[in-house]
């Protein structure tokens, strides 16, 4: 195969993901397949799974990507349409050397792209930009690969199902948002004891209902409208794929992903006493404390699913999550993020405590935050702004963590400022507990953006 120019802004951080027919075509996905399999093999792989998401664009995409890989001598398993864990759970249990999912997540109809593992690992950052230098170079490795088509859906279903450990008959809300999750999530809840009431478990790559993405609120107004019109315990969303979770209480609030932490590192860590729990820097000071309250070790880390399963397998941590929903279970499962099977697991956890999900959510303290504040600045300065502010504060003495951007801790809370890895823009948020003391921390953050000539954003 001659070399391959793939569009550079297609190449992230944590994936490969672009517009369907501009910045990616077949060709792409085909010289994609083909580089994948060259640095594979240079590593002694042979074997990879690949799975696809509901979109459109995925069956031909897959299709070029299978053959790029056939190409580069690698025997493949095509595991069909199925949500990106799924593709994880066959990779791992099926012991092949990589896996790749043809998935645009949570993203508009007119995205696709591709997530991939490799060798046990997760397979981001340096890995994908070789994937575009082996292209560019067009130094493919040549082999006669092979093709073969083996649904693992009914296994992954039954685990799924085995590690539902309740007798409480609970009444869940299930809302798929159309997307990829959609068949997994009606069969999974047929072996559920319990009333399960499904919204949009049918495919449909258009997303006709709402965007399947569970971080934003109004993308859960269906749920949380079924959760109060048929008495519901609780009611769980997920993204396109189905690798990230929401969750809203029966009460109709919307619990986000370090509330979820705050509540599942209570299950994993009386199971596992003293273990490490890990969940990202923009996660709120109550989850930290009450992994600590409860006997665990609460560790902060950077943003990013691959980031999180990379220091997850480091430490050994039985449970690690992030506020965009993507929750990792090594506690009696593989270590990847999987939102079906987080809800398995939230679902056994409420029904054991004998109270409902709202009580428990109660019994987290209270504190006010922002939501995560995303606004403007180039790429060529972000990461130098949040260089600059850091230097100003530990010059002035202030508590800073800086693992991932700046969180600076306060009398009044904390407030946070990073870069994002995928966009042209920072990202902050500020949390206390009382009014006058989130009116502070803002404050200081405007103050810091105002010194390095950045817009602040709109609180």
């Amino acid at each position: 195969m001659a070399a391959h120019r793939f569009d550079p802004t297609i190449l992230r951080e944590y994936d490969i993901r672009g517009t369907v027919g501009q910045d990616l075509t077949e060709a792409d996905a085909r010289a994609l397949g083909q580089a994948f399999a060259t640095w594979l093999a240079a590593r002694g792989g042979k074997t990879v799974h690949v799975g696809r998401d509901g979109r459109k664009s995925s069956p031909s995409l897959e299709v070029a990507l299978v053959e790029g890989l056939a190409a580069g001598g690698m025997a493949v398993t095509r595991i069909g349409m199925g949500p990106t864990p799924m593709l994880y759970y066959a990779t791992v249990t099926g012991k092949s050397d990589g896996g790749i999912q043809v998935t645009g997540s949570h993203n508009p109809p007119k995205y696709n792209g591709f997530k991939f593992m490799a060798l046990g690992k997760a397979f981001y950052g340096a890995d994908i930009l070789a994937l575009g230098e082996i292209a560019a170079k067009g130094e493919f490795t040549a082999g006669k690969g092979s093709v073969r088509e083996q649904s693992v859906f009914d296994d992954y279903i039954a685990r799924l199902a085995s590690d539902f450990r309740t007798t409480a008959e609970l009444a869940i809300g299930w809302d798929a948002g159309n997307g990829a999750a959609g068949p997994a999530m009606k069969a999974l809840t047929q072996r559920l004891s319990g009333r399960h009431v499904l919204l949009y478990e049918t495919v449909d790559g258009e997303f006709p209902n709402h965007h399947p993405d569970p971080t934003v609120p109004e993308n859960l107004n269906d749920l949380i409208a079924a959760v109060a019109r048929e008495k519901l315990d609780f009611g769980v969303a997920f993204d396109g794929d189905g690798d990230r979770i929401g969750v809203v209480d029966g009460k109709g609030r919307i619990l986000w992903g370090d509330q979820l932490m705050a509540l599942l590192s209570r299950d994993v860590i009386a199971r596992n006493p003293g273990a490490t729990i890990i969940a990202d820097v923009k996660a709120s000071q109550v989850l930290f404390d009450e992994i600590a309250r409860i006997g665990g070790q609460p560790l902060m880390w950077k943003t990013g699913h691959s980031l999180i399963k990379s220091k997850m397998a480091e430490t050994g941590a039985p449970l690690a999550g992030e506020m965009s929903g993507h929750i990792f279970f090594a506690d009696g499962y593989y270590g990847f993020d999987d939102a079906l099977y987080a809800a398995v697991r939230l679902a056994s956890f409420v029904g054991r405590s004998g109270k409902t999900l709202a009580d428990l959510r109660d019994e987290l303290p209270a504190v006010i935050n922002t939501p995560e504040l995303r606004f403007p600045c180039a790429d060529t300065r972000k990461f130098a702004v949040v260089e600059e502010v850091k230097a100003r504060l530990l010059k002035a003495g202030a508590r800073v963590n800086d693992c991932d951007g700046v969180r600076v801790q306060t009398a009044d809370g904390w407030w946070l400022l990073r870069a994002s890895n995928t966009q042209d823009v920072l990202v902050a948020r500020c949390e206390s507990t009382s009014a006058e003391g989130l009116e502070r921390l803002k404050q200081a953050l405007v103050a810091e953006l105002d010194a390095s000539g950045v817009a602040p954003p709109k609180f």
